[in-house]
């Protein structure tokens, strides 16, 4: 089943190793086949990724986006031990990222490294704060 995407003028979209930009008007397509995708909202750059979790979510859209996802491992394995080391409450969330990306299912990896970014701005503010995190698990609060 192809996937239709419609972008706004100006809007960028990755497909495999390739950006494209759309120009001036609002364009529609139908994209067949396995190639990788992603739409500008989803993309992070590497001076965007100013976060631990951030930064996982950056390794994961590399390995989803490249030909050898493995030469990605080693970063991603290196920062994904430095965030449980410092915050080993997001473990659950990292664990469920590991799964995907063992299955091949590198976008829905991605969709998880997001509920990471969100669950780490919540540690954060709560941080700044002085308050404590809420009771539950990110696990918990999967499916809220």
């Amino acid at each position: 089943m192809a996937l239709k995407v419609e972008l706004k003028p100006g809007e960028r979209i990755i497909i495999g190793d390739c950006v494209l930009t759309n120009s001036d008007q609002r364009t529609r397509f139908l994209i067949d086949g396995e190639t990788p995708i992603l739409r500008e909202k989803d993309i992070l750059t590497a001076a965007q990724a100013d976060t631990p979790a951030k930064r996982i979510y950056l390794a994961v859209q590399l390995m989803y986006t490249s030909k050898d996802p493995k030469q990605h491992h080693d970063v991603y394995f290196k920062l994904i031990h430095d965030i449980i080391v410092a915050a080993p409450s997001t473990w659950p969330l990292i664990e469920e990222i590991n799964n995907h990306i063992l299955t091949g299912g590198m976008y829905k990896a991605l969709k998880v490294a997001k509920k990471l970014i969100a669950y780490e701005t919540e540690l954060l503010e709560n941080a700044k704060r002085g308050t404590s995190v809420r009771i539950g698990s990110p696990q918990d609060r999967k499916s809220a």
